[in-house]
This record gives C-alpha cells, structure tokens and sequence, in this order.
C-alpha cells in the first residue's frame, strides 16, 4: 500500500482516490515539476521566473500525455518522440537552443529528484512530479 499527498492508502495498480484528491496531487506535483524547470532555468539561461516555469511545466505535461498517448505506444520511436516534443516545448519558452533546453531539462529531472528524496524520506509524498519526464 501506498499512501500519496492526501493521506489515502492505495494499491499500486488500483486508484482509490476521489477526483479532487487527484487534482490536489496533480497540482502539487505540478509546483514541484516547476520547481525543477525554474532550477533549470535560472542554472542554464539564467531566467528568474517561476510562474513562467509552472507554465512552461504545465505546457509540457499536456504536450507530454497528448503526444504519449498518441504515438508513446511505437516501440523504441514512441518515448523518443515524446521527449523531443517535450523538449520542444521547453525550447519554444526558453532562449537559446536545443542544447540549452535539454540542459534545462537534465537540470530540471535532477533537481526535482532532490527535492522529492526529500520529501520521500520525511513520508510527505510519493516519487512522481507533473510536468518533468521520468519522475
């Protein structure tokens, strides 16, 4: 068993959440996925802007899930489409190139699997965040 940000226990596999505590935890991971993109930010191309970083992570989570669902399923092609549409996007918000928006985002994966270790080790939350790839 499980238990996530709102407290309720649950099998992995088995959702036993109500939809407004998946919106609570989708929005907590979502500050946190923030978090990483504005680190990755301020580190790579030296942008000071968190609300611009929660959008730019919202912008990405949605580009994520409708691209994943879409072509994800092609074997090997599929997640490599994804996390360049990904990283499109975050090209797209940022200045500079293509490397400068992967940077951001090894910059951005890194810092928000520090911040939720953190939060793991003290039972605040689980190991996933919106808006970040892979975590």
């Amino acid at each position: 068993m499980i238990e996530s940000l709102t407290g309720v226990a649950t099998v992995p596999g088995q959702s036993g959440a109500t939809p407004v505590q998946s919106l609570i935890v989708f929005a907590v991971s979502l500050l946190i996925g923030a978090v990483g993109i504005y680190v990755g930010a301020k580190v790579i191309v030296d942008s000071e802007d968190y609300t611009y970083a929660l959008v730019t992570a919202l912008i990405g989570a949605v580009v994520w899930g409708v691209v994943g669902f879409f072509l994800g399923w092609i074997p090997l092609l599929g997640p490599l489409l994804v996390f360049v549409a990904y990283l499109a996007v975050i090209n797209s918000r940022y200045p500079g190139g293509w490397i400068d928006a992967a940077a951001i985002t090894i910059v951005a994966w890194l810092s928000v699997l520090v911040v939720l270790y953190v939060l793991a080790l003290i039972g605040v939350t689980g190991f996933e965040a919106a808006g970040v790839p892979g975590v």
